[in-house]
């Protein structure tokens, strides 16, 4: 049942931050997309512990590739489970991300490729976010070139991306707080629980957008020359804070009214404040490069007011939106096997063993530590 390098039969594995992400692909048929997530167990501390994070990893990781293997069985129509032995490959995510965390997955695909006899990819967790919509049948082949906007818990990037495999350049990212974050502290400045996302979602549900006016981080004129794609969100909670706490000095010069903090408008004012920029920025940079083609990914997509601004200011615009089914947004498996995927159909040599985690790794580093041409593949 071996399959040819055209199509290979690859096994990805995710664990830079708090999902153990297991994927199998064929080529750029999703066969398996297999996640266990540890988000309950930081629930209660109000953001991922990389400690907690890595034990959980360690806990999830054989499970989730037996469920993985087992469902690519059944996805093939084989009697069983598909057999490790059947794999053409393993990949990793080796960066960026939590190191502990990125430790663990680190290890386990080289304990895996050695014992398997098998070649093994380490690639760019960022990176994978991209080519996980090369897993969506119905999207249709990815057009290079393409904006890609990716928003995640630890990381807001505008990248262009010539060739998903040898030319992704980074045209500006997080300063400070990501995106994912930013809704994880206000939400917790509102009382909503952890994860922040879903919970502002929620709260802003029929609220005016408009209440309230916040700041648009880095976006005068004057920001424009030298952090024009870059994005700051630290500032804006900060306002959120200052906006709640001023409240009481409007209570006082009004004691008759009784005054609640208006959660809701809170709520969808942040929210359209954080997603106007996150166009704008993403847009302008189709607009600045000629490229009619904006790629959406990273878990903060899932923000329906996100996708719904993004889509109708790119149509306005003359720009192509795509985004990836939500269940492969998030961190997953199945990007990093499908990036993986996409090397080797393109004739890139694995990577040697000499790699290791790398938290802070540049997202032009699509693969690491590849074998050079006169080394045993």
């Amino acid at each position: 049942m071996h399959m040819s390098a055209h199509e290979p039969l690859v096994l990805g594995i995710e664990t830079s931050c708090d999902e153990t992400g297991i994927g199998i692909v064929r080529g750029r048929t999703l066969l398996s997309n297999t996640i266990a997530s540890s988000m309950d167990e930081h629930s209660r501390y109000g953001g991922v512990v990389p400690e907690v994070a890595a034990r959980a990893h360690l806990e999830a990781l054989q499970p989730s590739i037996e469920a993985a293997l087992a469902e690519a069985g059944s996805a093939l129509d084989l009697d069983g489970p598909l057999a490790l032995t059947d794999l053409d490959a393993i990949a990793v995510t080796s960066g960026p991300g939590l190191a502990g965390a990125l430790m663990v997955g680190v290890g386990a695909a080289k304990a895996l490729a050695v014992s398997l006899d098998k070649p093994l990819y380490a690639v760019n967790h960022l990176v994978g976010h991209i080519a996980a919509d090369i897993l969506d049948a119905e999207a249709g082949p990815l057009e290079y070139p393409t904006v890609a906007l990716l928003v995640s818990g630890g990381h807001t990037s505008l990248l262009l991306v010539r060739d998903l495999t040898t030319d992704v350049e980074l045209l500006g990212e997080t300063m400070d707080d990501a995106a994912g974050e930013a809704f994880d502290k206000v939400a917790r400045i509102l009382g909503l629980p952890y994860p922040g996302g879903p919970e502002i979602d929620r709260a802003a549900v029929g609220a005016d957008p408009t209440a309230i006016r916040f700041p648009r981080g880095l976006s005068r004129a004057s920001d424009m020359e030298k952090h024009r794609y870059d994005f700051s969100f630290s500032g804006l909670k900060t306002a959120v804070a200052r906006w709640i706490e001023q409240q009481p000095l409007r209570q006082a010069q009004e004691p008759d009214v009784e005054w609640t903090v208006p959660v809701g408008e809170v709520a969808a004012s942040f929210r359209e404040a954080v997603v106007d920029v996150l166009v704008t920025k993403a847009l302008d940079a189709c607009a600045r490069h000629d490229v009619p083609r904006l790629l959406l990914g990273g878990g903060v997509i899932a923000n329906r007011r996100l996708r719904e601004v993004a889509i109708e200011r790119a149509a306005a615009a003359g720009v192509t939106v795509r985004i990836p089914p939500l269940s492969l947004c998030t961190d997953n498996g199945a990007m990093i096997a499908a990036l993986a995927s996409e090397l080797i159909m393109s004739g890139r040599r694995p990577s040697t063993l000499a790699f290791g985690a790398d938290s802070t790794l540049p997202v032009t580093e699509i693969q690491i530590a590849e074998a050079d041409a006169g080394a045993a593949a």
